[in-house]
Formats: C-alpha cells, structure tokens, sequence
C-alpha cells in the first residue's frame, strides 16, 4: 500500500528548484523534495529531543561528545567494548 499524497503549491527560489529538479532524476522534484522535508522533521525532531534532554540533564560538555564519537569509532573498527 503506497502512501496518501496531495498536491501542494510551495514558492522557493529558482536556482534551488533548478538543482533539486536536476538532482531528482528519474524520481523527480516532488520525490526529492520530500525527501529532504523528511530529513528536516528528523532533524527538528533529534533538536527538540537534544533540547529535552539537556533542560533534565544539564548540557553535554565537548569533551563527553569526543569521548563518546571515540567509542563509536572504536565499536565501528570492532576495538573493545562500546558498551
């Protein structure tokens, strides 16, 4: 079963339309579009959720983030536990 869709009438500057219309290729500008709408709400969503945590939690130092990119290298290379 494919999703519901509508028509819609968006207004956006030429020279994006021009390379989303380009880049779209056989799937077409509306596939493409929606796509990257899609990718937006995640983004919007990872945001609110990251706003959450921090307002419980406290913010997240530089250092915590580098610790933590460190141990999904590692886990990605197969080194230790990244657990």
């Amino acid at each position: 079963m494919s999703e519901r869709t509508a028509k819609y009438s968006i207004t956006m500057p030429r020279d994006l339309a021009e390379a989303a219309r380009k880049r779209g290729g056989p799937s077409g500008l509306s596939a493409y579009v929606a796509a990257a709408v899609a990718r937006q709400i995640e983004r919007d969503n990872l945001d609110e959720l990251i706003r959450v945590a921090e307002a419980e939690h406290g913010p997240i130092g530089d250092e915590e983030i580098q610790a933590l990119r460190d141990r999904l290298h590692q886990a990605r290379r197969g080194e230790g536990n990244a657990a």
